[in-house]
């Protein structure tokens, strides 16, 4: 039997090399072939609880690396040995693999260690794992594609694994694994990873699906033959060198339609998409792909709305592809892709086909987002859960492109703001962002950018990021310096309120402890500490009111008690009685640190409260203002004792009355005439309403104080016909 099984894996190996012969340079083949040994030593054949070969494992991931990926050499060694650190046991140091493999290898097989080293269940929820899963991924592309074809390979052969296990790969194929190809421009990948993901996700979707193709393959195939000939002998006609292929839409595709579009399947009118690749020399590919868009414009409507030129503007993970939807045949909507060999190629392959056109360069666009996505994930106050949805929308969202003042190009994703430009521009103009110009017209922060806008961006030293502003912008990394100033304006003020709480236990000369300060998140239902000291710094919390919860009822001067919610300035200016246990208001109201509230117009001689506002001093109440139950119960750390000095000076208090009675002819002239004749009273205002016979009505007067009023209210009763006179409050 192991003899048996070493034949079969032998067998597997060597058919792996046949493969890569054409693919790898013969000099690399021995070094291939010691890391081959290396592993069937330390692992020989072991086998997985699904009984599969680790060694056939790491084979197939190999395949996939070089056939299908088109890595190289390095990436072939570090396949077949990436399983030799994950037995377990078995450790080898940094060192010793870049002595025997070289430093590439070495590196790449120390991201995949820390890779596996990381538990990924419920990936999605679980945010550090997936922060540290990025991080060590943003490492090296070679790593991200190695363990890309590792999960393909996982998910190719799952059948067997228990339905857990099955489900927990598919929700890691369709939250990182899939997007992060896509994002790498391996569209075949991606649509794979997806339709596999489906499958364990949502079965019952899948297999309808994939019958509803079989079933309607023939009529397919009638269509777009019916479709792709005029096309067909047009350019046959014209000299152009093509192929042309129908391409069905992939299962996960499909389904996403139905699902965003709430359709049937047969509700779903692009199914497939006719694919023109043309033979051009580089210089003339743009040209090329135009005049064959013209030609295919020709024989069928194009919906304009629907073009989509990546030839003059490729995405930013290399994509080029001319896109339109024409009606065709049965008036149906068919997308035609026109692109060359060389560009399906790249969209088709992704990096691999860069390196093979560009010499190795073709990654500068990957090298700069995964750069993007380190300086995200290493800012440590961010919730990678809110990434990985923005991650995955990111990837598969439209791209839009925009100039600066100087004509340099910037890609964004669509439905991008200004404010993402200026972000993108650089992460200190955008927290300074104000607005700016697009197209020379004054636009907001908000202003939505449209293809081949030309930007400038306004700042100023004063601007600083507000939270709303989470609300439209769109991209990573405005979000997360967005997220990360306000989170250190927070700290800033935090770090103040705590100061100052410090600053009044010690005047108080109580113990600041951790005991207090969790009594007092818990008063106040907060969860971190950093929150009380923000909204000790802000305002919204009163220390005087800390105090108060802390040592309860205590005795203390008014005096003390304002010099705790006023500035001491203003405290000095103030009046208080010998024992400092009253604020003494004067009744020529010279003070400018008090007013009279005006909800119940207290005047001289009535019993009186102070009440501290936050930005209007000192209000004067009547104890019995309507709003003086409320204050004192929401706010007993604010009312402050006092009473009136009698100074033998008169003055004028504002003091309303309401009157009410029997209506008959001349009564509002009496009213008047008795208030005209008596000495000192004015009457600032009279309002009476009149119905059935009956009038009711408010008179505003001017009095010297409690007792000047009740003797005008006492001669408002005697007028015939007046049934009531009170005071009212305002």
């Amino acid at each position: 039997m192991d003899q048996l099984l070493n034949e079969k894996i032998q067998n597997a190996y060597n058919a792996l090399i046949f493969q890569c012969t054409k693919s790898l340079p013969d000099g690399d083949l021995p070094i291939v072939d010691k890391a081959f040994n290396f592993a069937a030593e330390t692992i020989g054949n072991s086998i997985w609880d699904n009984g599969e070969f680790i060694l056939n494992h790491s084979i197939s991931v190999a395949k996939i690396a070089v056939i299908e990926l088109g890595l190289s050499t390095d990436a072939l060694i570090s396949s077949l040995l990436h399983n030799v650190f994950g037995s377990k046991g078995i450790a080898f140091s940094y060192e010793e693999i870049k002595k025997q493999f070289g430093p590439n290898v070495a590196d790449i097989l120390d991201g995949i260690l820390k890779i596996n080293s990381l538990n990924t269940e419920n990936l999605a929820y679980q945010s550090e794992n997936f922060r540290r899963l990025m991080l060590a991924l943003s490492g090296d592309v070679k790593v991200i594609l190695i363990k890309i074809a590792d999960q393909m390979q996982d998910m190719r052969t799952m059948d067997k694994l228990p339905a857990e296990l099955q489900k927990r790969y598919s929700i890691d194929t369709w939250h990182l694994y899939a997007p992060l190809a896509h994002r790498l421009g391996l569209y075949k990948v991606n649509s794979e990873l997806l339709d596999l993901a489906l499958k364990y996700l949502h079965p019952d979707d899948y297999v309808s699906i994939v019958e509803k193709l079989k079933e309607t393959s023939v009529e397919r195939a009638g269509f777009v033959s019916a479709f792709v000939t005029p096309i067909e002998k047009k350019l046959q006609s014209r000299g152009f060198d093509f192929d042309m292929k129908a391409r069905t839409k992939s299962v996960y595709s499909i389904w996403n339609k139905m699902q965003k579009q709430n359709v049937d399947f047969h509700e779903v009118y692009d199914l497939f998409a006719i694919r023109i690749i043309l033979n051009s020399e580089p210089e003339n590919e743009k040209a090329t792909c135009w005049q064959v868009f013209s030609v295919v414009t020709e024989e069928y409507l194009s919906n304009p709305d629907r073009l989509r030129d990546w030839i003059t503007y490729p995405k930013s993970n290399g994509y080029e592809s001319l896109h339109t939807t024409v009606l065709g045949p049965g008036n149906r909507w068919v997308e035609v892709q026109i692109r060359t060999h060389r560009m399906d190629d790249i969209a088709e392959n992704g990096l691999a086909a860069h390196w093979r056109y560009k010499g190795g360069k073709g990654g500068g666009e990957i090298d700069k987002w995964l750069k993007n996505v380190r300086e995200i994930l290493e800012n440590t106050q961010l919730n990678p859960v809110d990434f990985i949805d923005d991650f995955k929308v990111n990837i598969y969202e439209d791209e839009i492109f925009v100039f600066t003042p100087k004509g340099d190009l910037i890609k964004l994703r669509a439905g991008a703001t200004l404010l993402d430009f200026a972000y993108e521009i650089h992460s200190k103009i955008g927290d300074k962002c104000v607005g700016g110009k697009v197209n020379n017209k004054l636009v907001t922060l908000k202003y939505q950018l449209k293809n081949g806008d030309q930007i400038s961006v306004e700042t100023s030293n004063n601007q600083k990021p507000k939270l709303d502003w989470l609300d439209f912008v769109v991209t990573s990394k405005a979000k997360t310096r967005i997220k990360a100033s306000l989170n250190e304006e927070h700290k800033r003020e935090a770090e103040n309120g705590k100061e100052i709480l410090r600053r009044k236990f010690k005047n108080w000369k109580i113990e600041l402890n951790d005991l207090v300060i969790r009594d007092l998140l818990k008063h106040y239902k907060l969860k971190l500490a950093a929150d009380l000291y923000y909204n000790i710094s802000v305002g919204k919390l009163d220390t005087l009111e800390i105090k108060d919860l802390i040592v309860g009822k205590h005795d203390e001067s008014q005096q003390e008690k304002l010099s705790e919610l006023l500035p001491a300035q203003e405290v000095k200016e103030l009046s208080f009685d010998n024992s400092d246990d009253y604020l003494v208001i004067d009744n020529n109201l010279k003070d400018i640190n008090y007013k009279l509230a005006v909800c119940c117009n207290p005047i001289f001689g009535d019993e009186i409260f102070g009440f501290v506002t936050i930005l209007e001093g000192i209000k004067i109440h009547r104890i019995t203002c309507p709003n003086a139950k409320q204050m004192v119960e929401r706010y007993p750390y604010r009312i402050i004792k006092a009473k009136w000095r009698i100074t033998g000076k008169r003055n004028s208090f504002q003091a309303s009355i309401h009157i009410s009675g029997s209506d008959r002819s001349g009564i509002v002239t009496d009213i008047s005439r008795i208030i005209a004749k008596e000495v000192g009273i004015q009457m600032r205002s009279i309002a009476i309403n009149s119905e059935n016979k009956s009038f009711d009505g408010t008179l505003r007067v001017f009095v010297n104080d409690l007792e000047h009023l009740d003797f005008l209210m006492q001669k408002l009763k005697n007028i015939k016909g007046v049934h009531s006179v009170s005071r009212a409050d305002a």
